[in-house]
């Protein structure tokens, strides 16, 4: 039981060892990125909301 408990724990600081962590420019280039998609998306459908209830209330109004 101790051997597979060492051994697991051994076999994860080896692949912990692989992994490839990203520099602090990639991590705000790719937090930009995602803001800026956000964003845009949301205005996107703030508008399409917009002009959806605006049709709808003139047709029903």
């Amino acid at each position: 039981m101790k051997n597979s408990l060492t051994g697991a724990f051994r076999n994860a600081k080896s692949e912990l060892a692989k992994v490839i962590f990203p520099t602090q420019g990639q991590v705000k280039q790719a937090f930009f990125a995602v803001f800026l998609v956000v964003t845009v998306i949301s205005i996107f459908l703030a508008l399409v909301d917009l002009l959806m209830s605006t049709v709808l209330s003139a047709i029903l109004g």
